[in-house]
Protein backbone atom coordinates (compact mmCIF):
# COMPACT_ATOMS: atom_id res chain seq x y z
CA UNK A 1 0.00 0.00 0.00
CA UNK A 2 1.70 3.50 -0.78
CA UNK A 3 0.97 6.44 0.96
CA UNK A 4 1.14 10.49 0.37
CA UNK A 5 4.40 11.83 -1.12
CA UNK A 6 6.90 12.61 1.39
CA UNK A 7 9.98 15.04 1.41
CA UNK A 8 13.15 13.93 -0.12
CA UNK A 9 15.47 12.85 2.76
CA UNK A 10 18.44 14.93 1.60
CA UNK A 11 16.09 18.11 1.78
CA UNK A 12 15.08 17.40 5.16
CA UNK A 13 17.13 17.91 8.29
CA UNK A 14 16.12 15.45 11.11
CA UNK A 15 18.23 17.55 13.99
CA UNK A 16 15.29 19.55 15.50
CA UNK A 17 15.71 22.18 18.80
CA UNK A 18 14.64 19.82 22.03
CA UNK A 19 12.58 20.73 24.90
CA UNK A 20 12.71 20.20 28.52
CA UNK A 21 16.45 20.49 29.25
CA UNK A 22 18.54 23.31 31.60
CA UNK A 23 22.20 24.39 31.74
CA UNK A 24 24.14 23.36 34.69
CA UNK A 25 26.51 25.29 36.40
CA UNK A 26 29.49 22.92 35.51
CA UNK A 27 28.86 23.40 31.86
CA UNK A 28 27.00 20.35 30.83
CA UNK A 29 23.47 20.62 29.38
CA UNK A 30 20.89 18.57 31.32
CA UNK A 31 17.46 16.50 29.38
CA UNK A 32 15.12 16.69 31.88
CA UNK A 33 12.67 14.69 29.95
CA UNK A 34 12.38 11.86 31.62
CA UNK A 35 14.20 10.06 35.24
CA UNK A 36 17.59 9.38 33.49
CA UNK A 37 18.28 13.29 33.60
CA UNK A 38 20.86 12.78 30.87
CA UNK A 39 23.46 15.36 31.73
CA UNK A 40 25.63 15.78 28.39
CA UNK A 41 28.93 17.76 27.29
CA UNK A 42 29.22 19.02 23.57
CA UNK A 43 28.80 16.05 20.80
CA UNK A 44 27.40 13.86 23.58
CA UNK A 45 24.39 11.91 23.16
CA UNK A 46 21.88 10.58 26.14
CA UNK A 47 21.12 7.05 26.56
CA UNK A 48 17.96 7.23 24.38
CA UNK A 49 20.56 7.98 21.69
CA UNK A 50 18.98 10.73 19.81
CA UNK A 51 18.81 13.67 22.24
CA UNK A 52 22.05 15.19 21.70
CA UNK A 53 23.66 18.34 22.50
CA UNK A 54 25.12 20.71 20.11
CA UNK A 55 26.14 23.90 21.11
CA UNK A 56 24.58 25.01 24.02
CA UNK A 57 21.26 23.51 23.50
CA UNK A 58 19.29 20.23 23.60
CA UNK A 59 18.38 18.65 20.16
CA UNK A 60 16.19 15.31 18.93
CA UNK A 61 18.63 13.76 16.30
CA UNK A 62 15.36 12.10 14.25
CA UNK A 63 12.74 14.40 14.20
CA UNK A 64 10.64 13.53 10.87
CA UNK A 65 12.06 10.48 10.14
CA UNK A 66 10.84 7.05 10.91
CA UNK A 67 11.43 3.04 10.77
CA UNK A 68 8.67 2.35 8.95
CA UNK A 69 4.79 2.58 8.56
CA UNK A 70 2.04 -0.25 9.00
CA UNK A 71 -1.55 -0.55 9.79
CA UNK A 72 -2.46 -2.61 12.00
CA UNK A 73 -5.95 -3.60 14.01
CA UNK A 74 -6.15 -1.54 17.12
CA UNK A 75 -6.31 -4.53 18.91
CA UNK A 76 -2.60 -5.37 18.67
CA UNK A 77 -1.42 -2.32 20.25
CA UNK A 78 -2.76 -3.71 22.46
CA UNK A 79 -6.09 -1.46 23.06
CA UNK A 80 -9.29 -3.95 23.60
CA UNK A 81 -11.55 -1.19 24.66
CA UNK A 82 -10.80 1.63 22.63
CA UNK A 83 -12.66 1.64 19.13
CA UNK A 84 -12.49 -2.13 18.40
CA UNK A 85 -12.13 -3.78 15.26
CA UNK A 86 -10.70 -0.14 13.81
CA UNK A 87 -7.24 0.58 11.92
CA UNK A 88 -4.42 2.21 13.41
CA UNK A 89 -1.37 3.50 11.15
CA UNK A 90 1.67 2.54 13.04
CA UNK A 91 5.18 3.96 13.21
CA UNK A 92 8.28 4.82 15.33
CA UNK A 93 11.74 6.23 14.80
CA UNK A 94 14.84 4.43 16.56
CA UNK A 95 16.30 4.85 19.94
CA UNK A 96 14.79 4.29 23.66
CA UNK A 97 15.24 5.61 26.90
CA UNK A 98 15.29 2.14 29.06
CA UNK A 99 17.61 -0.87 28.58
CA UNK A 100 15.71 -3.59 28.65
CA UNK A 101 17.55 -7.08 28.20
CA UNK A 102 14.38 -9.02 27.21
CA UNK A 103 13.61 -5.84 24.20
CA UNK A 104 10.81 -7.46 21.42
CA UNK A 105 11.97 -4.86 19.37
CA UNK A 106 15.73 -4.36 19.53
CA UNK A 107 16.46 -3.49 15.66
CA UNK A 108 14.36 -0.43 15.80
CA UNK A 109 15.05 0.38 19.68
CA UNK A 110 18.42 -0.12 20.24
CA UNK A 111 19.62 1.01 16.94
CA UNK A 112 22.11 3.47 15.89
CA UNK A 113 22.22 3.78 12.37
CA UNK A 114 19.44 6.35 12.09
CA UNK A 115 20.53 7.27 8.91
CA UNK A 116 19.64 3.90 6.88
CA UNK A 117 17.14 3.20 9.24
CA UNK A 118 14.72 6.04 8.97
CA UNK A 119 12.07 7.31 6.34
CA UNK A 120 11.02 11.19 5.82
CA UNK A 121 7.91 11.79 7.44
CA UNK A 122 6.66 15.01 8.49
CA UNK A 123 3.80 15.38 11.03
CA UNK A 124 1.36 16.60 8.18
CA UNK A 125 2.35 13.77 6.05
CA UNK A 126 2.02 11.24 8.92
CA UNK A 127 -1.80 12.57 8.86
CA UNK A 128 -2.39 12.72 5.48
CA UNK A 129 -0.92 8.78 4.95
CA UNK A 130 -3.28 7.68 8.07
CA UNK A 131 -6.56 9.36 6.21
CA UNK A 132 -5.43 7.71 2.73
CA UNK A 133 -5.72 4.45 4.56
CA UNK A 134 -8.78 5.09 6.31
CA UNK A 135 -7.14 4.58 9.75
CA UNK A 136 -9.07 5.59 12.51
CA UNK A 137 -6.19 6.31 14.82
CA UNK A 138 -2.33 7.16 14.53
CA UNK A 139 -0.30 4.61 17.32
CA UNK A 140 3.58 5.82 18.29
CA UNK A 141 4.96 2.81 18.52
CA UNK A 142 7.42 0.01 17.95
CA UNK A 143 10.51 2.25 20.29
CA UNK A 144 8.84 4.52 22.76
CA UNK A 145 7.42 7.50 21.71
CA UNK A 146 8.70 9.68 25.22
CA UNK A 147 12.30 10.12 23.66
CA UNK A 148 11.06 11.90 20.24
CA UNK A 149 7.99 13.62 21.68
CA UNK A 150 8.63 16.94 19.77
CA UNK A 151 7.95 14.81 16.90
CA UNK A 152 5.22 12.94 18.30
CA UNK A 153 3.71 16.35 19.45
CA UNK A 154 3.78 17.58 16.44
CA UNK A 155 2.04 14.57 14.23
CA UNK A 156 -0.33 14.64 16.82
CA UNK A 157 -1.96 18.12 16.40
CA UNK A 158 -2.10 17.32 12.97
CA UNK A 159 -3.82 13.98 13.21
CA UNK A 160 -6.58 15.78 15.18
CA UNK A 161 -6.92 18.18 12.59
CA UNK A 162 -8.00 15.65 10.43
CA UNK A 163 -10.47 13.95 12.65
CA UNK A 164 -8.36 10.67 13.87
CA UNK A 165 -7.16 9.34 17.35
CA UNK A 166 -3.36 9.79 18.51
CA UNK A 167 -2.50 6.66 20.60
CA UNK A 168 0.72 5.94 22.80
CA UNK A 169 2.33 2.88 23.24
CA UNK A 170 4.92 3.32 25.68
CA UNK A 171 6.89 2.68 29.19
CA UNK A 172 6.10 5.66 31.06
CA UNK A 173 9.22 6.41 31.79
CA UNK A 174 8.70 10.72 31.47
CA UNK A 175 8.99 13.85 33.91
CA UNK A 176 6.02 15.67 35.07
CA UNK A 177 6.15 18.44 32.91
CA UNK A 178 6.26 16.44 29.81
CA UNK A 179 4.30 13.70 30.77
CA UNK A 180 1.46 17.18 31.23
CA UNK A 181 2.11 17.96 27.37
CA UNK A 182 2.43 14.41 26.35
CA UNK A 183 -0.67 12.89 26.86
CA UNK A 184 -2.74 15.87 26.86
CA UNK A 185 -2.35 15.29 23.14
CA UNK A 186 -2.99 11.65 23.11
CA UNK A 187 -6.49 9.89 22.74
CA UNK A 188 -5.32 5.99 24.49
CA UNK A 189 -2.26 4.54 25.96
CA UNK A 190 -1.48 1.37 26.25
CA UNK A 191 1.85 1.45 28.91
CA UNK A 192 3.64 -1.52 29.58
CA UNK A 193 4.57 -2.35 33.31
CA UNK A 194 7.34 -4.28 32.76
CA UNK A 195 7.22 -6.00 36.72
CA UNK A 196 6.62 -5.07 39.96
CA UNK A 197 9.61 -4.86 41.76
CA UNK A 198 12.07 -1.98 41.47
CA UNK A 199 15.02 -4.73 41.52
CA UNK A 200 13.11 -5.70 38.08
CA UNK A 201 13.61 -2.48 36.98
CA UNK A 202 16.86 -1.88 37.66
CA UNK A 203 18.30 -4.82 36.80
CA UNK A 204 16.75 -6.08 33.46
CA UNK A 205 15.60 -2.13 32.49
CA UNK A 206 18.21 0.41 33.39
CA UNK A 207 15.03 2.03 35.27
CA UNK A 208 12.77 2.45 37.95
CA UNK A 209 9.69 1.09 38.87
CA UNK A 210 8.30 4.21 40.67
CA UNK A 211 8.21 7.17 37.70
CA UNK A 212 5.70 4.26 35.86
CA UNK A 213 3.42 3.90 38.47
CA UNK A 214 3.34 7.86 38.80
CA UNK A 215 2.50 8.18 35.30
CA UNK A 216 -0.12 5.34 35.17
CA UNK A 217 -1.54 7.51 38.03
CA UNK A 218 -1.37 10.53 36.33
CA UNK A 219 -3.06 9.11 33.29
CA UNK A 220 -6.27 7.90 35.42
CA UNK A 221 -6.91 10.52 37.68
CA UNK A 222 -5.60 13.76 35.75
CA UNK A 223 -5.95 13.22 31.95
CA UNK A 224 -8.79 11.86 29.77
CA UNK A 225 -6.38 9.73 28.00
CA UNK A 226 -7.83 6.13 27.83
CA UNK A 227 -5.38 3.49 29.80
CA UNK A 228 -4.67 0.23 29.09
CA UNK A 229 -1.53 -1.58 30.73
CA UNK A 230 0.86 -4.67 29.47
CA UNK A 231 2.82 -6.83 31.37
CA UNK A 232 4.99 -8.95 29.65
CA UNK A 233 5.80 -12.48 31.57
CA UNK A 234 9.36 -13.49 31.60
CA UNK A 235 9.81 -17.20 33.45
CA UNK A 236 11.56 -17.19 36.43
CA UNK A 237 11.42 -13.04 36.67
CA UNK A 238 8.44 -11.59 36.92
CA UNK A 239 6.04 -14.61 36.65
CA UNK A 240 5.53 -15.62 40.09
CA UNK A 241 1.79 -15.38 41.93
CA UNK A 242 2.82 -13.56 44.88
CA UNK A 243 4.10 -10.42 42.49
CA UNK A 244 1.01 -10.76 40.09
CA UNK A 245 -1.48 -10.88 42.96
CA UNK A 246 0.33 -7.41 44.11
CA UNK A 247 0.25 -5.74 41.02
CA UNK A 248 -3.14 -6.71 40.16
CA UNK A 249 -3.86 -5.17 43.76
CA UNK A 250 -2.40 -2.06 43.21
CA UNK A 251 -4.06 -1.67 39.40
CA UNK A 252 -7.42 -2.06 41.57
CA UNK A 253 -6.53 -0.08 44.17
CA UNK A 254 -4.75 3.07 42.92
CA UNK A 255 -6.38 3.18 38.86
CA UNK A 256 -9.46 1.38 39.96
CA UNK A 257 -10.71 -2.05 38.46
CA UNK A 258 -12.26 -0.93 35.16
CA UNK A 259 -8.92 -0.52 33.91
CA UNK A 260 -7.78 -3.00 31.47
CA UNK A 261 -4.65 -5.55 32.47
CA UNK A 262 -2.95 -7.38 29.90
CA UNK A 263 -0.28 -10.36 30.52
CA UNK A 264 1.74 -11.52 27.44
CA UNK A 265 4.05 -14.20 26.54
CA UNK A 266 7.73 -13.63 26.73
CA UNK A 267 9.53 -15.11 23.35
CA UNK A 268 13.46 -15.19 23.51
CA UNK A 269 14.97 -12.21 22.38
CA UNK A 270 18.22 -9.65 22.01
CA UNK A 271 20.10 -10.81 25.70
CA UNK A 272 17.80 -13.08 26.87
CA UNK A 273 18.12 -15.86 24.70
CA UNK A 274 18.24 -19.01 27.29
CA UNK A 275 14.99 -17.84 28.64
CA UNK A 276 12.29 -20.07 27.56
CA UNK A 277 9.02 -18.74 26.23
CA UNK A 278 6.38 -18.15 28.48
CA UNK A 279 3.87 -20.91 29.28
CA UNK A 280 0.53 -20.45 28.26
CA UNK A 281 -0.79 -21.74 31.73
CA UNK A 282 1.22 -18.88 33.24
CA UNK A 283 -0.69 -16.36 31.11
CA UNK A 284 -4.26 -18.23 32.31
CA UNK A 285 -3.00 -18.38 36.16
CA UNK A 286 -1.76 -14.90 36.15
CA UNK A 287 -5.21 -13.89 34.60
CA UNK A 288 -7.10 -15.50 36.97
CA UNK A 289 -5.05 -13.56 39.73
CA UNK A 290 -5.60 -10.44 38.78
CA UNK A 291 -9.82 -11.50 38.26
CA UNK A 292 -9.62 -12.62 41.86
CA UNK A 293 -8.01 -8.85 42.80
CA UNK A 294 -11.10 -7.50 41.47
CA UNK A 295 -10.14 -6.64 38.10
CA UNK A 296 -12.71 -6.57 35.72
CA UNK A 297 -11.30 -6.89 32.04
CA UNK A 298 -7.55 -9.22 32.11
CA UNK A 299 -6.37 -9.97 28.95
CA UNK A 300 -3.46 -12.80 27.50
CA UNK A 301 -1.59 -12.10 24.72
CA UNK A 302 0.66 -13.40 22.38
CA UNK A 303 -0.49 -16.92 22.40
CA UNK A 304 -3.88 -18.40 21.09
CA UNK A 305 -6.51 -17.69 23.89
CA UNK A 306 -10.00 -17.22 22.81
CA UNK A 307 -11.31 -17.44 26.53
CA UNK A 308 -8.47 -14.72 27.36
CA UNK A 309 -9.42 -12.26 24.70
CA UNK A 310 -12.62 -11.84 25.47
CA UNK A 311 -14.49 -9.28 27.07
CA UNK A 312 -16.65 -10.04 29.60
CA UNK A 313 -19.64 -7.77 31.08
CA UNK A 314 -18.94 -7.12 35.02
CA UNK A 315 -22.68 -7.22 35.71
CA UNK A 316 -24.25 -10.35 34.02
CA UNK A 317 -20.81 -12.41 32.62
CA UNK A 318 -21.81 -12.60 29.66
CA UNK A 319 -19.54 -12.63 26.64
CA UNK A 320 -19.59 -8.98 24.97
CA UNK A 321 -16.17 -8.83 22.48
CA UNK A 322 -15.10 -12.20 21.35
CA UNK A 323 -11.55 -12.15 19.94
CA UNK A 324 -9.45 -14.84 17.91
CA UNK A 325 -6.35 -13.33 18.24
CA UNK A 326 -6.68 -9.62 16.55
CA UNK A 327 -9.72 -11.01 14.86
CA UNK A 328 -13.17 -9.63 16.86
CA UNK A 329 -15.81 -12.73 16.24
CA UNK A 330 -18.60 -11.11 18.40
CA UNK A 331 -19.55 -8.31 19.70
CA UNK A 332 -22.46 -7.02 21.26
CA UNK A 333 -22.12 -3.53 23.31
CA UNK A 334 -24.84 -1.17 22.22
CA UNK A 335 -24.43 2.37 21.04
CA UNK A 336 -23.76 3.75 24.20
CA UNK A 337 -21.09 0.95 24.85
CA UNK A 338 -23.41 -1.20 27.72
CA UNK A 339 -24.08 -4.89 27.52
CA UNK A 340 -27.17 -5.57 25.36
CA UNK A 341 -27.93 -8.25 28.06
CA UNK A 342 -28.64 -6.36 31.38
CA UNK A 343 -27.49 -2.55 30.25
CA UNK A 344 -24.06 -2.38 32.39
CA UNK A 345 -21.44 0.38 30.60
CA UNK A 346 -18.43 -1.09 29.77
CA UNK A 347 -15.53 1.24 30.66
CA UNK A 348 -13.57 2.44 27.19
CA UNK A 349 -14.28 4.25 23.98
CA UNK A 350 -16.48 2.79 21.62
CA UNK A 351 -18.30 2.96 18.74
CA UNK A 352 -22.32 1.93 17.82
CA UNK A 353 -20.49 -0.83 15.69
CA UNK A 354 -17.17 -2.75 15.73
CA UNK A 355 -15.06 -2.27 13.13
CA UNK A 356 -14.14 -4.35 10.43
CA UNK A 357 -10.35 -4.14 9.49
CA UNK A 358 -9.96 -7.31 10.77
CA UNK A 359 -6.41 -9.44 11.62
CA UNK A 360 -4.39 -7.70 8.98
CA UNK A 361 -1.45 -5.82 8.75
CA UNK A 362 -0.29 -3.78 6.17
CA UNK A 363 2.99 -2.13 5.52
CA UNK A 364 2.86 1.51 4.05
CA UNK A 365 5.22 3.05 1.85
CA UNK A 366 5.53 6.68 1.96
CA UNK A 367 6.77 7.38 -1.89
CA UNK A 368 9.98 10.07 -1.76
CA UNK A 369 9.78 12.62 -4.44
Amino acid sequence: MSAPTATPAETFDAVHPGRWWHRLDDGRVQCDLCPRECKLHEGQRGLCFVRARQGDAMVLTTYGRSSGFCVDPIEKKPLNHFHPGTPVFSFGTAGCNLACKFCQNWDISKSREMDRLMNVAPPALIAAAARKTQSVSVAYTYNDPVIFAEYALDAADACREQGLYNVAVTAGYIHAAPRREFFAKMDAANVDLKAFTEDFYFRLTGAHLNPVLETLEYIVHDTTCWLEITTLLIPGHNDSPAEIEALARWVHEHLGPDVPLHFTAFSPNYRMTDIERTPPKTLTTARAIARQQGLRHVYTGNVHDTVGGTTLCPGCGQALIVRDWHLLKQYTLDAQGSCRHCGTAIAGRWDATAGTFGNRRIPVRLVVS
